[in-house]
């Protein structure tokens, strides 16, 4: 099956926030606001999956429902090792508890950490992307 030009745009759009979100998670650890770290850094795991949804014509209005339907369809299956599931969820419960626990301080040592986990994360879901792109098909 061809792949849709509109497909493809969107999915490089979505890269192209992923990438934003996490040069501003980067920006924001410089400036020591680490909770902010940790929310960008979130979203640009967040981007970069639904970049991968693109490809299946599948989107949500809940987080809940975009991570439920990565983790049934691309690491249930194989398509991704388990370790991308921990870092997903893991990225949502600290982005989680950063903007919602009036008492949770986030640090420095866990702002660095999420942002090693994106690059990683964003690193294997952009290769991915290419290889669908390249084969011109779906997965």
């Amino acid at each position: 099956m061809c792949m849709d030009n509109v497909i493809v745009d969107l999915a490089k759009y979505r890269i192209e926030k992923a990438h934003n979100d996490l040069q501003a998670s980067k920006i924001m650890l410089e400036s020591k606001l680490y909770a902010q770290s940790l929310n960008r850094s979130y979203y640009s795991i967040f981007h970069v999956v639904r970049a991968i949804l693109a490809f299946d014509q599948f989107d949500s209005k809940k987080h809940s429902g975009i991570i439920a339907y990565f983790n049934h369809n691309f690491i249930s299956t194989g398509i991704f090792d388990k370790e991308y599931s921990k870092i997903l969820m893991g990225a949502e419960k600290i982005r989680n508890k950063s903007d919602y626990n009036d008492f949770y301080i986030a640090s420095k040592t866990d702002a660095e950490q999420q942002i090693m986990n994106a690059e990683k994360f964003i690193k294997t879901m952009e290769e991915y992307i290419t290889k669908l792109i390249s084969e011109g098909k779906n997965n």
